[in-house]
């Protein structure tokens, strides 16, 4: 039932136990479809965006024997009709496919373009992604591709936006990344400005995997999986790896409450379908389910529980 669809995460390098159990393994399991589309468009030049799917190419590759398939989609303005069919076509059909990193804006613009330029459809790209979503496969963020899965894009925290939305896969998720002690202020900003959201400052490296659906009263319902990767550990980037460093998932509540969530721990939460209503639970690591707000242990002996009463 938990099987993530999203995911967005932060991270200097390719963390072994985050790129391999939650992306590459999720494209290999597959018997016939062993496949990662990576987009690197929200980088500015052709360079560039050569640049940031090299950065994942050489991980990769290390899975190629194993049948793992995996291929890059430039932006340039001189694209083609027929480009661009092949990039849906991809984008429908791989089994992962990656945001990558960059100017989240820039990003954004070019993914909305495609469908406006050639089938007069701005929202094409968006609505592929939601289909993705609901069958089941994932869509991943890294770095600018993470906001833009998320509901409001980070950047509308501290500066007006005319349009602040992300795709919103995440749905009502907004997170902050490369966090790092002294930053938990922006975080604490974005849960008063956005209080419908739950708010994450993400360290490299670290991520959310989240799954969710709708149950039979119609509330949908949300599972936020942490992940914390210590797995990266060449010492000349010790200090771009915060999580080495012993920094956690930051969290602050619409009141301005702190928590920090370690690898591991759970978040369940439940909205109706109207939005006008939410609650949550967290799973740490100790024997309790908390409830979200008063953070003290309830009743609930497991997720399911929870679900089967609302």
């Amino acid at each position: 039932m938990y099987r993530p669809t999203t995911l967005v995460y932060s991270s200097h390098n390719r963390c072994e136990y985050l790129h391999r159990e939650f992306i590459v393994q999720r494209a290999l399991e597959s018997p016939d479809n062993k496949t990662i589309l990576h987009l690197p468009m929200s980088m500015h030049h052709r360079h560039q965006q050569q640049y940031g799917y090299d950065t994942f190419a050489w991980y990769f590759r290390k899975f190629e024997p194993y049948g793992l398939r995996h291929m890059p989609f430039f932006w340039s303005e001189d694209l083609r009709r027929e480009d661009v069919d092949l990039l849906f076509h991809h984008l429908y059909h791989d089994q992962v496919v990656i945001l990558g990193g960059g100017n989240s804006e820039l990003g954004l613009a070019r993914y909305r373009a495609l469908g406006e330029r050639f089938y007069g459809d701005r929202d094409k790209f968006g609505r592929v992604l939601h289909e993705r979503q609901a069958r089941g496969m994932l869509t991943v963020g890294f770095s600018a591709g993470a906001d833009q899965l998320c509901h409001y894009l980070a950047t509308s925290i501290e500066e007006p936006m005319g349009d602040p939305y992300g795709f919103g896969l995440a749905h009502r998720l907004v997170v902050t990344l490369h966090h790092e002690p002294g930053r938990e202020w922006i975080v604490a900003m974005g849960a008063a400005k956005y209080p419908e959201c739950l708010v994450f400052g993400l360290p490299n490296d670290s991520g959310l995997a989240v799954s969710q659906g709708i149950l039979p009263s119609g509330n949908r319902w949300q599972l936020i999986q942490f992940i914390v990767d210590e797995s990266w550990d060449l010492p000349e980037d010790g200090w771009h790896i915060k999580t080495r460093q012993g920094v956690r998932i930051e969290h602050r509540y619409a009141d301005g409450r702190h928590w920090a969530f370690n690898g591991g721990e759970q978040l369940l939460r439940v909205i109706s379908p109207d939005g006008t209503w939410q609650d949550a639970w967290m799973k740490t690591h100790g024997r309790h389910i908390l409830h979200y707000d008063t953070q003290t242990p309830t009743f609930f002996h497991s997720f399911e529980h929870i679900l089967e009463n609302h």
